[in-house]
């Protein structure tokens, strides 16, 4: 962290194994943590080990309550959090006020709403910190990580894809897309980017493999929903029968880079990491 590190950590919990790889790199560093867990997110096994507890999405009030009494300055939001129906909320009289300061933020994308959560945050005294400051080595190289490489017809996909990926974020939709052979068999939405995998795999088309291409958001606010990367992943890439991954270096986190890296290259597949602006641009699907 660049400024004087607090006492205790929070961390607001989502879905995955990241809140618990966040948790035990701010105990290395000499922080206390305080996990704060959201119901039908966060896995209860991850969470165990540490303190924690756990409260609906909506309960703003009791959010606030539990940070201020665990002495919580700086707060990680971390793991995923795939935003609920406005039924499913069920904010508290504090929730509601929030509901009321985020506006029409509250039914707009993802990456908006945890924007939009993470000023109100600030604006209650908070320092909401991005994840890359505490778990600085998560964040993914530039370069090839992998045995297997892209062939040109695997970087004709990936230049597609990141057509289609940054047109998805400046509308705030999703962070990746499936390519292959120059056609979009998927994109991201609602349901992640595991989900749409294997959804994808139905739709593979004969011949080389397709590629999942991964990027941060246009403007996407860094404390909030970064890509993320891990060994699921790798492997339900390929049993959908993808060929390799490509991500944005610098912007991506990988959850523990070894196993990601080995179950890539037991798949065969390639890991790629990239910066969108350096490679060649398509038009149309065509290179230029």
């Amino acid at each position: 962290m660049s400024d004087k590190i607090n006492p205790t950590l929070g961390i607001l919990a989502g879905g995955g194994p990241l809140p618990g790889q966040v948790a035990q790199a701010a105990l290395a560093r000499g922080q206390s943590v305080f996990l704060l867990g959201f119901e039908g997110f966060a896995d209860p096994a991850v969470l165990a080990p540490y303190p924690h507890a756990f409260v609906r999405l909506g309960a703003a009030g009791r959010i606030r309550e539990l940070l201020n009494a665990h002495a919580c300055r700086d707060l990680v939001m971390a793991g995923a959090v795939r935003r609920p129906s406005m039924l499913d909320i069920r904010p508290d009289a504090f929730g509601v006020q929030v509901l009321g300061r985020i506006g029409r933020a509250a039914f707009a994308g993802d990456d908006t709403i945890l924007s939009a959560v993470a000023r109100v945050l600030h604006e209650e005294g908070f320092v909401v910190r991005a994840v890359d400051e505490v778990l600085s080595e998560a964040l993914a190289p530039a370069g090839l990580l992998t045995c297997a490489a892209p062939d040109a017809s695997a970087f004709a996909d990936i230049e597609r894809g990141i057509t289609v990926v940054q047109a998805l974020g400046r509308v705030d939709v999703g962070q990746c897309a499936i390519v292959q052979q120059g056609i979009v068999l998927a994109v991201e939405a609602a349901e992640g980017t595991d989900q749409m995998l294997i959804r994808a795999a139905a739709l593979a088309r004969p011949g080389p493999g397709g590629v999942l291409v991964k990027l941060v958001k246009p403007g996407q606010d860094r404390r909030a929903d970064l890509p993320t990367l891990g060994p699921e992943t790798v492997r339900i890439a390929a049993a959908a029968g993808l060929r390799g991954i490509a991500f944005e270096a610098g912007g991506t986190l990988i959850i523990d880079r070894d196993a990601t890296t080995a179950a890539a290259n037991e798949a065969g597949l390639f890991l790629l990491g990239l910066d969108p602006a350096i490679l060649p641009s398509t038009a149309q699907g065509e290179r230029r």
